[in-house]
């Protein structure tokens, strides 16, 4: 059981550092200190000190043994000063320290790798080797609990308090992921109740329309009546197949149609655009890079979409100026990008404040709803561009009957 995170790689290179950091602090120590008087030589307490203090780059993965030959060291320099003065400590060394100076590190080394209980049972033991309370000494006691207890306390203290911080981004992270999931169920469940009203109301509306459509095509007698009944039902089709697709879309769930083949879809062609503006002034420059086949009918009329409000923009607001429409269709998804020239002339100010002003806005909507983006802005030339990047497939009623089971998921 361990009271803080995994050692990493850093933590390692520090425990190098500091181990021979303090084994050329106990070299100068011994340098300057009076030698030993005992059998065991004149060096004896630097001889005693620097295997603990080597043992300190293996505290992290074996923390008990190194703590037991600290504290064994601990415990001879103990039984040196009461039994046998000068054998591994001199009679009158410079340093106030009864433990081995490695101490207050290795206590906070296990602050990291121990458990709670064993940590404050290792500091107390070290506490009493170092204050030798059976001696009362003002010298003694203060630097004893310096070097023992106000590093394992302060260690302790700054562990619970980075556990604290931690357990508060977590509770604040997850917070915020359960507030991002409330809300997108809220959005959701609006979709849906949006996909219904428009699949009861509106879509009820347009199938009688249509109907009516076709019943005037077959009973007038008018060829000009029939041609616009014919008009209005074909649009009115159109719009049927688009409001199916977009209901699927807001509800976010393929339909099960019941169809045993694949249905034949007609999906609506950017260059029909092109020609229109083309016949009214605007010269349009395509160019098609790949192929649109895989796009489900719902990018499709989309993409159609897209283009259709773009050239709509520059027949309103840049009259004279040409147009330059790339489609890059890819593997997983399609490029749009229409740029104009600076407009030439005028524009009419009953065509330019003919719109809502929300067609871009409601565009960009559109297009953010099947997983794609919109940009639209001025460019540094002059003109204006409109540039969108959508996907290749959205899972809709009318996209599985198109694709016919090669990208459901």
């Amino acid at each position: 059981m361990t009271c803080g995170p995994a050692p990493t790689k850093s933590d390692h290179i520090w425990l190098v550092v500091a181990a021979f950091v303090f084994a050329g602090l106990d070299a100068l120590m011994a340098s300057l200190n009076e030698p030993t008087t005992g059998w065991a030589g004149p060096y004896a307490l630097f001889l005693l000190q620097i295997p603990l203090d080597l043992s300190l780059i293996f505290a992290f993965r074996y923390p008990r043994i190194v703590a037991g030959l600290v504290l064994t060291g601990a415990t001879l320099m103990l039984l040196s000063d009461e039994l046998a003065p000068g054998l591994f400590v001199p009679e009158h060394p410079i340093s106030l320290a009864t433990v081995p100076t490695i101490t207050s590190v290795l206590l906070c080394v296990l602050v990291r790798v121990l458990d709670r209980r064993s940590l404050l049972i290792l500091t107390g033991i070290f506490m009493v080797l170092s204050t030798r309370f059976w001696h009362p000494s003002w010298a003694v006691i203060p630097f004893g609990l310096a070097s023992t207890a106000l590093p394992a306390l302060g260690s302790l203290y700054l562990q619970a308090r980075r556990d604290l911080l931690r357990s508060l981004r977590d509770r604040a992270e997850r917070a915020e992921r359960e507030q991002h999931l409330l809300a997108e169920q809220a959005r959701a469940e609006e979709r849906r109740r949006l996909a219904g009203e428009m699949h009861d109301v509106v879509t009820h509306r347009l199938s009688l329309m249509v109907l009516h459509a076709g019943a005037l095509t077959v009973s007038s007698k008018e060829p000009a009546v029939r041609d616009a009944a014919e008009g209005i039902r074909s649009e009115g089709t159109r719009a049927l197949d688009e409001l199916r697709d977009l209901v699927g879309v807001l509800r976010g769930t393929e339909q099960d149609t019941g169809a045993t083949g694949p249905a034949v879809v007609e999906l609506p062609d950017p260059a029909m655009l092109v020609a229109e503006s083309e016949s009214v002034g605007i010269p349009v420059r395509l160019r098609v890079d790949g192929d649109g086949n895989g796009l489900s009918p719902t990018v499709a009329r989309t993409a159609y979409r897209v283009v259709q409000e773009a050239l709509t923009n520059v027949r309103k607001h840049a009259p004279g100026s040409e147009v330059d429409l790339a489609l890059r269709y890819r593997p997983d998804g399609l490029d749009i990008e229409v740029r104009n020239s600076p407009p030439k002339g005028v524009p009419d100010p009953v065509l330019a404040g003919s719109g809502s002003g929300a067609g871009l806005s409601g565009l960009r909507q559109r297009v953010e709803l099947i997983g794609g983006s919109l940009r639209a802005g001025p460019v540094i030339s002059g003109g204006f561009e409109v540039s969108a990047i959508l996907p290749a497939y959205v899972p809709t009623a009318e996209s599985a009957q198109h694709d016919h089971g090669r990208r459901r998921r």
